[in-house]
């Protein structure tokens, strides 16, 4: 994160953040860190990656398109955010970040001393997948009628009234 401005916008609800953060990336030039989840209230945090001025602009369209979904809790935009702050902006509870440690290849995987390696052998490849059926599309249901409205003959609206077993109108 040297030499670059981190951007924090936390707003309720996933479908906020997931709107806020493609407002961010579109509206400028930065990078999506990812975002996570706060533990209860429905908060989430979306964190971008840029120059200050690009995360700046991003971080304002963001919340204003967030405020439209639901509530924005608070935004911030960190300049040069000191080296030791990686360890909370990049935790394992950020969906989305990428990870930069390497994998380590069958190379360099070594069997324990005694077992002999396993030979080379060519990799089968695997059958494909059944395809899946998209889910089901269900509609909502529709409302109920209403009941028509009198009307008289020059179209004005009329109430209709109703008299229960006592006698009494009711409108």
């Amino acid at each position: 994160m040297i030499n670059q401005a981190l951007g924090l916008i936390e707003v309720v609800s996933l479908t906020a953040a997931i709107e806020a953060a493609d407002v961010a990336c579109k509206s400028a030039n930065v990078e999506l860190v990812g975002y996570e989840l706060a533990k209860g209230g429905g908060y989430t945090t979306i964190k971008v990656l840029g120059d200050v001025g690009a995360v700046n602009a991003a971080v304002a369209a963001a919340a204003t398109a967030a405020a439209r979904i639901n509530h924005v809790v608070s935004i911030r935009v960190i300049p040069r955010p000191n080296e030791q702050l990686d360890r909370l902006v990049l935790t394992r509870d950020t969906v989305g970040r990428r990870v930069t440690s390497p994998q380590p290849s069958q190379a360099d995987v070594q069997a324990p001393s005694g077992v002999p390696a396993a030979p080379d052998t060519p990799a089968t490849p695997e059958a494909p997948a059944a395809p899946v059926a998209p889910p089901a599309v269900t509609e909502p249901p529709k409302p109920a009628a209403a009941a028509p409205r009198r009307t008289t003959q020059t179209g004005q609206r009329t109430q209709q009234r109703t008299t229960n077993k006592e006698g009494n109108h009711h409108e």
